[in-house]
């Protein structure tokens, strides 16, 4: 999570794809168009025309995807969603495809840095993909300008940058780290006394505290203390100390600790389980990436440190029956694969945003099935349902709010959950809007 503060831009923009060769390989610096005598040549002597690579110009075409996410890395990893994406693809092409088009899903390891981000954007252009789908990368802009310049969407990111709520070729399935920071601080608003928040010194980081405490203000409640650590450490004795002493400062009031450091919050939980013993009892409190089912199975369930956690999420929990589908799935089609884990968020993303792309090519029918045709598809305000997994779905061009100056945040709604016996459970029915929230931060 490292990276530089940026002026960000939230004109709208026009995006115009840049088109492929006949050898499939895109130009760079220049547009070229066709002229009209070309075109009406190839309407005359179709046979000759090729068809874009990734692109469905007839009803048996297939449909050319991918999606990416960080492997085997230091920090944090996402191997379940391209992983996802695959058994998608099995699942779908085994009932036919979408609308009688295969479903082909390439995938892209984007490692955390920023030159791999890039290097996995550049491959979506040269093989011509109609979409990014489902994607994990904390490197918005390296990975947006190769996109914006082929006009290729991206749909449903995991939410985790700024940039994927300002790109106008961005489509996300849900409030991303706004919506649950915000979410979080309306939950510990109420029960907590101290909140501390221990989370990375970056520009994703950066963002946590405003938000968080723009969630916590509506107890009303005051700021957090804002602490910061290497997301990649492999030891926390010092942050942890810190931590529980600011967290069990009001003798009066039980305070949360919330850390927020991806895949190393466990490790930074390790230090407060040695040392929490010198201290006055928190809880501890979290967002679903940095706490999920499969850490807290991990941990020791019940008996270990994240018992009694107040935790936010975007989706209804694990055992919720509106992921049977996606559950079925995975027990059919990924074939035991271990990198899937239901419970994971990143997973659930990649479901959602298969979801909405499986929607949009059915919409096209029989026409074309292109990056141009999707954007427009979605542009033109259509609604996606997910069986109840987030509220319908919509981003109509010219009527899109902006909370928090994110103007493609389209579902800023979040579930509360606690951690009960080992299992995460709903602490409160349904879905919770922090749209006010954001819009005050």
């Amino acid at each position: 999570m490292t990276g530089r503060r940026r002026t960000r831009s939230f004109l709208p923009v026009r995006i115009r794809p840049v088109r492929s060769t006949a050898r499939g390989t895109r130009s760079r610096g220049k547009s070229f168009a066709l002229s009209a005598g070309a075109l009406a040549a190839c309407a005359s002597l179709a046979v000759g025309c090729g068809v874009v690579p990734g692109t469905s110009g007839g009803s048996d075409d297939p449909v050319t995807v991918m999606t990416w996410a960080p492997e085997k890395t230091p920090a944090t990893n996402e191997p379940g969603m391209p992983a996802m994406a695959k058994a998608y693809a099995r699942w779908v092409n085994s009932r036919g495809g979408i609308n009688g088009r295969k479903l082909n899903v390439l995938t892209c390891n984007e490692k955390n840095d920023t030159v791999a981000a890039a290097k996995c954007a550049r491959r979506a252009v040269d093989a011509g993909v109609v979409a990014v789908v489902g994607s994990y990368s904390q490197h918005g802009r390296s990975f947006l300008s190769p996109l914006e310049a082929a006009g290729i969407p991206y749909i449903g990111g995991y939410g985790v940058t700024d940039d994927e709520f300002t790109s106008p070729l961005s489509y996300p399935v849900n409030g991303g780290q706004p919506a649950l920071m915000a979410g979080l601080g309306e939950q510990l608003a109420g029960p907590c006394g101290p909140v501390v928040l221990v989370r990375p010194d970056s520009v994703v980081g950066d963002l946590m505290p405003e938000l968080l405490n723009a969630g916590l203000r509506t107890g009303p409640h005051a700021a957090a203390t804002d602490q910061l650590a290497a997301e990649d450490a492999t030891q926390y004795s010092e942050q942890t100390r810190n931590a529980l002493r600011r967290a069990s400062a009001d003798p009066t009031r039980m305070g949360c600790l919330v850390p927020s450091l991806g895949d190393r919050t466990d490790t930074f939980m390790d230090s407060v389980r040695r040392a929490r013993d010198n201290y006055p009892e928190v809880r501890t409190a979290g967002v679903l990436g940095s706490i999920d089912q499969p850490l807290i199975d991990a941990s020791g369930g019940k008996s270990g440190p994240y018992e009694g956690a107040y935790v936010t999420g975007w989706y209804p929990v694990e055992n919720d029956k509106r992921w049977n589908t996606m559950n079925k799935v995975i027990r059919e089609h990924a074939f035991g694969d271990n990198r899937i884990a239901p419970a994971d968020p990143g997973v659930q993303t990649t479901w959602i945003a298969y979801t909405v792309l499986k929607s949009v090519v059915e919409e096209l029918g029989d026409g074309e099935v292109s990056a141009r045709t999707v954007r427009r598809t979605l542009d033109s305000g259509m609604k996606v349902t997910t069986g109840g997994l987030t509220p319908p779905l919509s981003w109509p061009f010219d009527n899109l709010v902006a909370p928090g100056g994110f103007p493609r945040l389209v579902n800023a709604n979040v579930t509360f959950q606690v951690v009960r016996e080992g299992r995460l459970v709903a602490a409160r029915q349904g879905f919770v809007s922090v749209l006010k929230t954001l819009e005050d931060a």
